[in-house]
């Protein structure tokens, strides 16, 4: 992999401020590397500190979602929205939080055809319609999620994640982030 990660300047771990730097530390501990996104960001902290503040705020957030669920709807996503960096590191995450292998990548090509539930299925379908044609959901696009034992608060935090990773995969995208290596054989 190239030694260029981004098409823009990323951060020095010692040189950002010090609640950016602890966060990064604290990531670096428990994955054994820094994520690049986190370096990238770094570079302007005041979005560093409000991208992950509701990134945090929506994948921590306790609900009818599992974690793993809520990694499902980034990858799919992301790989509709062609951002290498995302597939590769949610991917990586969707595959420890589920303990399967092969998810991510049946995800990232082709949602419909994952072995996956009905209802994680029915949760994708509204999930890319947020992050593809928006502008085309009713209400009657809710009734699906409703029928699957879905709330309102789930309907929103579907859709709240699906909007905020689409906007990430175009921050990816413009900037060519590119993940890193270890990303790539982590959950295999």
């Amino acid at each position: 992999m190239s030694e260029t990660t981004s098409l823009f300047p990323t951060a020095e771990l010692a040189s950002v401020d010090t609640d950016i730097r602890q966060r990064i530390e604290a990531v670096q501990e428990k994955a054994g590397f820094v994520p690049a996104i986190f370096l990238a960001l770094a570079h302007r902290p005041d979005e560093f500190r409000a991208f992950f503040a509701y990134h945090d705020t929506l994948m921590e957030r306790p609900g009818n979602l599992t974690v793993g669920e809520k990694e499902m709807i980034v990858v799919a996503t992301s790989g509709l929205n062609q951002c290498l960096y995302c597939v590769v590191a949610h991917g990586a995450i969707l595959r420890i939080r589920e303990k399967n292998p092969l998810i991510a990548d049946q995800l990232a090509t082709n949602y419909r055809k994952a072995e996956i539930t009905a209802r994680q299925r029915t949760m994708l379908d509204y999930a890319v319609k947020v992050s593809q044609s928006s502008h085309e959901l009713t209400i009657n696009d809710h009734q699906p999620l409703l029928e699957a034992g879905f709330n309102q608060d789930d309907i929103w935090t579907i859709g709240a994640i699906a909007a905020f990773f689409a906007m990430s995969n175009r921050l990816a995208n413009m900037s060519s982030l590119r993940p890193n290596s270890e990303f790539y054989s982590m959950g295999r």
